[in-house]
């Protein structure tokens, strides 16, 4: 089957300026990256596509190639030599998602490696780190500090993460001296890979530690003080910087990532910065009115005003009783529902009380506002019927 056009598959022009061609590559790299579309081959085989087509065009001396040359040029026998383009794409990933990669997340991501900032390499960075932690709603209000426990991997003290044995220190590789990258000659260009002899470390252990078996890092439960600010939603992501997982002899540690649920409550539900909250009241209490004291998510009570023949399902906004804002001195609002209750197991006293209200036309429509609504419609509902 034959290639795609380079600029066809990134849906730009053969004049598109090297920006153009970038932004169509890094929104086509977003919409199809592995870690986006997991398990699915065709997402995994597009993104390899448009990570080849914009290695091509976005070098001069290459897209001329192209440009004059087609596929042809890249490949064996063509104008770029033997292995001509296939050179540049170990493991399937090229430079070009590495620089939209930086420019998107700002350096290596979860898992370690990429480029630091001034693109240092920083090849053996120490992988981030994801925990779980479950937060009641009170405590999301109020904020806490609080230790957590990290299974983890931290520096060899005995080594120092340097890898080496006490006494002895790593020597410069001599496959890539010291770089890290060899480079290699194909046709015009010119590819750099990652040093197989010290996996990019430029530097390699004659003498390994013993202790940490020349990794410089040992497995450990590390125990750190998190502090939780008020207002915090569910799904809050909290980065702490250099707390993931130590980095290969020496290099840079990960960060580690605490994500936040919010655990459902008994009473409360919350919608962003404010409460709800449904509460019973006696039949007669909503009859005749009265007052009703309800707790709020802060552990105080609010006193409400219940007018006389209050509906059940009526809400009561009470300002300022909800929920904290995160980096703000401002609180929501709490909405309180009222549920008229029908009482059950009556006395007979009770129930002569009740028979009396009834005898008194108590259960007429005009007493009764929302019934009363509700049978007047069946009404002009059975003459629409009769015509």
């Amino acid at each position: 089957m034959s290639k795609q056009d380079f600029y066809e598959l990134l849906g730009v022009s053969k004049s598109a300026d090297g920006d153009e061609i970038k932004k169509a590559y890094r929104k086509l790299a977003m919409k199809y990256h592995p870690d986006r579309n997991p398990d699915d081959k065709t997402a995994e085989q597009n993104f390899k596509n448009v990570n080849e087509a914009y290695e091509v065009l976005k070098d001069d001396e290459k897209r001329a190639a192209y440009d004059r040359f087609g596929h042809a040029a890249f490949e064996q026998g063509g104008p770029g030599g033997a292995g001509g383009f296939g050179g540049g794409f170990e493991g399937g990933f090229g430079g070009g998602f590495s620089d939209i990669f930086e420019e998107m997340f700002g350096g290596g991501g979860f898992g370690g490696g990429g480029r630091g900032r001034g693109g240092q390499e920083q090849s053996g960075r120490g992988s981030d780190l994801r925990f779980n932690m479950d937060v009641t709603l009170e405590e999301a209000y109020a904020g806490k500090s609080t230790e957590i426990r990290v299974p983890s991997s931290v520096a060899c003290d005995v080594c120092n993460g340097t890898g080496a044995k006490k006494g002895s220190e790593p020597t410069s590789c001599g496959t890539c001296g010291g770089h890290g990258r060899i480079r290699s000659q194909q046709g015009f260009f010119t590819v750099e890979r990652t040093c197989p002899s010290c996996q990019g470390q430029g530097k390699v252990i004659k003498d390994p530690c013993r202790n940490c078996s020349g990794s410089g890092r040992v497995h450990k439960e590390k125990t750190l003080s998190v502090n939780i600010p008020a207002g915090v939603e569910d799904g809050t992501r909290i980065r702490l910087s250099g707390e993931g997982e130590a980095g290969l002899r020496g290099a840079p540690t990960g960060d580690l990532y605490i994500f936040l649920n919010i655990k459902p409550h008994k009473i409360f539900q919350r919608e962003g910065a404010n409460i709800y909250v449904r509460v019973p009241v006696p039949m007669t209490t909503a009859a005749l009115g009265g007052t009703l004291e309800v707790p709020t998510v802060g552990g105080s009570r609010a006193r409400i005003n219940i007018p006389a023949g209050t509906q059940s399902g009526q809400q009561f906004r009470l300002r300022g009783k909800g929920m904290s804002v995160l980096r703000s001195p401002a609180f929501g609002d709490m909405f309180v529902e009222l549920s008229v209750e029908t009482p059950v197991s009556l006395t007979k006293k009770q129930k002569e009380l009740l028979e009396e209200f009834r005898s008194e036309g108590g259960d007429k429509n005009k007493h009764s506002p929302e019934s009363g609504g509700f049978f007047s419609k069946v009404k002009d509902l059975w003459e629409d019927l009769k015509d």
